[in-house]
């Protein structure tokens, strides 16, 4: 469901009922007559509507977290913020960029949607950027030929299934995060599909190889083994980016998590 299509619709509706109400329909009715009610009730929600709209638009957008893919960071079931603009002013339902602001550093966790299908909303971390060789062997990350260290950071408690995964610290550009890797999974990437710039990739039975072409993006779910990401799928296009995740607003599950992302 496109729901900022829903929404654009009801405020396109309710707008032309509350310009028609103001500019035609008050100065016929005569004194003391009754607004018809789809009058007086489309023009009422007309400002609610525009509030909503612009502050999904071109602020915050709430989204909660679906799948256990970015774990340990975002666990499934919370409700995070997206920042609109940190990536540029974008027209919305169309998500066309009219605004130049900042461009996705790697460390970022970022919104997009789902190159192979639109109508999805995915959350991963940029690990790739534009030119970018990434190169992820024997579950090590290198960028440019440079690998990315990792640190233990003690074993993590999947509290849903009662198991242990070994999780390290690890950094990207200027952020630290935790990564779970799991030592008795497979090296070598199970899942993928047809995607362009196919020939940007190279795969082996201890992982792959890939250059990230211009104006697209490399991603990677923090739990490297649960995963469904840019090594199986392909890159994130500009023009699909949504936002920055930047908040934790709520967790049914978990009050305590409530402002742990940032």
């Amino acid at each position: 469901m496109n729901f900022a299509l829903i929404l654009f619709m009801l405020l396109v509706v309710s707008g032309a009922l509350w310009v028609l109400d103001h500019f035609v329909a008050s100065k016929r009715r005569s004194i003391g007559s009754k607004t018809p009610w789809w009058v007086e009730y489309g023009a009422s929600f007309f400002p609610v509507i525009l509030v909503v709209f612009s502050l999904r638009s071109f602020v915050v957008e709430p989204f909660k977290i679906p799948s256990g893919s970015m774990i340990p960071t975002l666990l499934v079931g919370d409700f995070i913020l997206v920042n609109k603009w940190t990536y540029g002013i974008r027209l919305p339902v169309i998500n066309k960029k009219i605004i130049d602001v900042n461009l996705p550093q790697r460390g970022d966790v970022m919104v997009f949607r789902f190159p192979a299908d639109p109508s999805l909303d995915y959350i991963k971390r940029v690990v790739g950027l534009p030119g970018d060789k990434i190169e992820y062997v024997d579950k090590k990350l290198t960028i440019n030929g440079v690998a990315m260290r990792q640190s233990p950071a003690g074993d993590y408690l999947h509290t849903d299934r009662l198991y242990y995964s070994p999780s390290f610290t690890e950094k990207l550009g200027e952020v630290e995060h935790k990564v779970i890797v799991e030592n008795d999974a497979p090296a070598s990437v199970s899942q993928t599909i047809k995607y362009p710039f196919r020939d940007n990739c190279t795969y082996t039975n201890r992982g792959l190889s890939c250059t990230v072409p211009a104006g697209h993006y490399f991603m990677m779910g923090d739990n490297r083994d649960g995963s469904f990401d840019s090594r199986g799928w392909g890159f994130v296009p500009e023009q699909n980016i949504v936002g920055k995740a930047f908040f934790i607003w709520f967790n049914f599950n978990d009050l305590k998590r409530i402002g742990s992302f940032h």
